[in-house]
């Protein structure tokens, strides 16, 4: 419960008096729902959603030249982690559903990295942790972004690499403006990353951190696209880049090597789903975490949501009390399936879900939940979508993890290395225990619908542990509550932290339910009444993107984020 307390103290504020009204969330419309602060953007030929206006222009500059979905979504998530650096770039993971419209079928990409060979569990024990430290050479798994890139590029791609890297090399060059978002996390460099090598002369060369408004270059990166536009994935993993990366960590005390980057693989795998009153929502199994959503839904099927209102006391209090069923199987069996023997079929089934619901009390909030047995019956971020005129969709998410990652920046290459290892459990004999070459639990998950075998919509909500919450919040938006996919994005979100997790962490009592200000004060005073813990945060409702198609007017529908910075265009 300490750390809990702790969290509470720094950034909450308990509710008494929060009396706002859902009406109040943004300015009177004459149509839709009132909290939609804009409209769902329209289009015939193509649609891209991105958080970041200049990535979602270098994608649809990417589709007006002829190029395919996949060729779009890369020229994204590149300018991403150019304007973006401090949510996703290419020292980072990757992970993408593709829908192809020439097969009529889903693609899974896992493009996640592994642990260094060099670094095992027994270093960790020597220096006396019990949890691996969010920065520093230590949280550092290979970088699975570029392979990504190739991977989707070489099944589904179109137009050369280096025109789709085009944009990100241009801007890296000739700078951009630092908007909001990045010059608010830029503030926290030098406190949390200036002691690390290179971070200084990056970020800040002349002692000044960028403000809002003023242009920030970054040509090393420039340089590094150049070369891997040039000279394929291979220039990564290794070539010049590889050996620059291996000898700044033999000179930082680092584990990650050349040896790490040459065996590097992406896995295509066959996405999993479930169906929800009709509608099948698909998610990639571990090492990810997406099995959850569809673990969640399965629960909260059995409730009839068309007597249940939107918002109100026992709306939240079920979906709290689904959310923490889920996590606890989360925490005990999402790991990397090459080391550990994962239930999914059993974790999505419609009979595990009938079990698990009977635990539900609807009238209290449980205070401890026990992982399920499923083995018995037969465990920051950027997302962006893209959709070209031939009908293809691509699901696409990408992070460092947390932050500017690890802060380690290897010389001259203009991007930092995600802390995606800190996602380890350093127990031994967990599922997700730390093993050398081994992928860590992963957050980050793309999702997609479908509906009678025909796509429906594609969308992904970042945002941490946050993930598999926002993306049922956002199926019951859409599908129980009748929102169309602005409306579902602008509507009030809640989270729910405290529940075990696959670190190690147990579960904290009943934990903490915190929301938006859009929830009606009837429904905080009834979760209280209830035994729920309530409050409330800024940023901790994720990023959302969504496309969703109309295969009778042939039209696609987007929708983006309103808490950010987020852009949808089509034409």
């Amino acid at each position: 419960m300490k750390k809990l307390t702790n969290y509470m103290k720094k950034h909450l504020t308990i509710i008494s008096l929060l009396t706002f009204s859902i009406s109040s969330f943004a300015q009177d419309r004459m149509y839709g729902k009132t909290w939609a602060g804009r409209s769902e953007v329209m289009a015939q030929n193509g649609m891209v959603c991105t958080s970041h206006p200049l990535s979602t222009q270098a994608a649809i500059e990417i589709l007006r030249a002829g190029g395919s979905a996949v060729d779009a979504a890369i020229a994204a998530n590149a300018m991403e982690g150019m304007v973006e650096p401090h949510v996703n770039g290419i020292g980072g993971d990757i992970f993408a559903i593709v829908w192809d419209a020439k097969t009529q079928r889903l693609y899974g990409l896992n493009g996640s990295g592994r642990s260094p060979y060099s670094l095992t569990l027994e270093e960790f024990k020597k220096r006396g942790l019990t949890h691996i430290p969010a920065t520093g050479p230590l949280p550092i798994s290979v970088p699975g972004c570029v392979d990504g890139w190739f991977e989707l590029h070489k099944k589904f791609g179109k137009l050369p690499m280096e025109k789709i890297l085009s944009h990100a090399i241009s801007y890296g060059r000739n700078g951009f403006p630092v908007h909001d978002e990045l010059a608010m996390s830029l503030q926290n460099v030098p406190r949390l990353y200036g002691k690390f090598p290179n971070i200084k002369e990056h970020y800040y060369p002349n002692g000044e951190v960028p403000k809002r408004g003023d242009i920030f270059k970054n040509p090393n990166l420039a340089n590094t696209l150049e070369k891997i536009a040039k000279g394929g994935r291979d220039a990564f993993y290794k070539g010049e880049i590889a050996q620059t990366i291996d000898a700044f960590m033999k000179k930082n005390g680092g584990f990650l090597s050349a040896k790490d980057l040459a065996d590097h693989t992406s896995t295509w795998i066959e996405p999993v789903s479930t169906n929800y009153r009709g509608y099948d929502v698909w998610e990639l199994p571990p090492n990810g975490q997406g099995i959850a959503a569809l673990q969640m839904l399965n629960i909260l099927e059995g409730y009839d949501f068309s007597k249940i209102p939107y918002g109100s006391t026992e709306h939240v209090h079920l979906f709290t009390e689904a959310k923490k069923l889920v996590f606890e199987d989360r925490a005990k069996f999402y790991a990397d399936p090459e080391f550990a023997k994962i239930p999914v079929k059993s974790l999505i089934s419609k009979e595990y879900a009938a079990e698990r619901r009977k635990l539900i009390d609807p009238n209290k909030a449980a205070t401890h939940y026990d992982a399920g047995n499923p083995a018995l019956r037969e465990g920051d971020t950027i997302y962006l979508t893209v959709a070209d005129k031939d009908g293809n969709m691509v699901s696409l998410i990408q992070s460092n993890y947390r932050g500017f990652g690890s802060g380690m920046m290897p010389d001259g290459l203009g991007f930092i290395f995600q802390d995606r290892g800190e996602l380890y459990n350093l127990k031994e004999g967990e599922n997700n225990t730390y093993a050398p070459h081994k992928r860590p639990f992963q957050t980050i998950i793309p999702a997609f619908v479908t509906k009678d075998g025909k796509p429906f919509m594609s969308f992904g909500v970042m945002g941490g542990a946050f993930q598999p919450m926002g993306h049922v919040q956002i199926i019951m938006d859409v599908v129980d509550f009748g929102m169309n996919l602005q409306e579902a994005g602008d509507a009030p979100r809640l989270n729910h932290d405290g529940s075990s997790e696959p670190t190690g962490e147990p579960m904290e009592g009943v934990g903490m339910i915190t929301m938006e200000s859009g929830i009606p004060y009837e429904t905080i005073r009834g979760l209280m009444q209830k035994g729920h813990k309530v409050g409330y945060t800024l940023g901790q409702y994720g990023g959302y993107q969504a496309i969703r198609y109309d295969p009778v007017r042939k039209v696609y529908f987007g929708a983006s984020e309103s808490r950010k910075d987020g852009h949808a265009a089509g034409f």
